[in-house]
């Protein structure tokens, strides 16, 4: 069934929607997947929190190209055949579906992503992209950095603690033992 002028008007409201509340937007080609493949890897998105859309490319350039806050030009040339665009709100979230239902399927290749004013471009990059940290998972880390020196310094003092009291010990245990 064709769309008509007002359904596609429409879609590209949708999308710019989607476009302008999400910092985190791959690109996929998800062609040739039968349905049970597909299905599986709509059910691997769901688990990860990753939404999962087939959109048509010309609208979703019309969509891209209305943005006003964002910039996604370098993922034009990535508009062409089969698209679904994936949303999430970690930055390594569908990449990381991606690269593992791919031990399965030859597809989903990516396309390309825009994270957080960030492009890239190509299934290259998903290495890089599953590599990414989030946000949650860098203060973790940060924390960690910070709190190290500082556990260190804990242990050691309570190390001398423990020392000065086992040396106390040795010379009270004398002085006992003589009376």
């Amino acid at each position: 069934m064709a769309m008509t002028k007002q359904d596609k008007a429409q879609m590209i409201e949708e999308l710019q929607g989607v476009l302008a509340s999400s910092k985190i937007i791959y690109l996929a080609d998800i062609e040739g997947l039968n349905a049970v493949n597909s299905t599986e890897l709509r059910r691997a998105c769901y688990k990860n929190n990753v939404s999962l859309r087939v959109v048509k490319n010309t609208l979703l350039k019309k969509a891209m190209e209305r943005s006003e806050d964002k910039n996604f030009e370098e993922l034009y040339g990535s508009l062409k055949g089969n698209t679904a665009i994936m949303t999430a709100e970690v930055g390594n979230a569908p990449a990381k579906v991606i690269e593992t239902f791919r031990r399965k399927a030859e597809k989903p290749l990516l396309k390309g992503a825009w994270i957080e004013d960030n492009s890239y471009v190509g299934d290259d990059k998903l290495a890089q992209l599953v590599a990414l940290k989030s946000r949650e998972e860098l203060i973790a880390d940060i924390v960690a950095l910070l709190q190290s020196p500082i556990q260190t310094l804990i242990s050691q003092l309570g190390n001398k603690e423990n020392e000065s009291e086992a040396q106390v010990d040795v010379v009270e245990t004398p002085a006992a033992e003589q009376e």
